[in-house]
């Protein structure tokens, strides 16, 4: 018990707490109304190395667009664009830029 609390008086005497500057949404700086789902490279940026979508705390996107943006990664994933998974990536020829 006596170890935890010199690690926590040393953090209160050395640097300041760290906040991430929030991010502001690209689209919203864009001012576009809708997310095109046929525009793949842009839509490439929203997805993780694991083919998952990138969550609002990470891109910086707001809520509105979030919701938009999902719904344009599925129709292109359904229309085989995008991949499901990783291992569609050897499969169909999508690699990460």
């Amino acid at each position: 018990m006596a170890t935890g609390r010199r690690v926590t008086e040393q953090r209160r005497e050395g640097r300041a707490r760290f906040y991430p500057r929030r991010r502001v949404c690209a689209f919203c700086v864009e001012k576009v109304e809708h997310i095109d789902y046929k525009n793949v490279n842009k839509l490439r940026r929203y997805i993780s190395d694991r083919a998952k979508i990138e969550p609002r705390r990470r891109t910086g996107t707001c809520a509105r667009h979030q919701r938009s943006l999902t719904e344009a990664l599925k129709r292109a994933r359904h229309l085989a664009l995008l991949p499901f998974s990783p291992n569609q990536s050897s499969v169909t020829g999508w690699a990460r830029d």
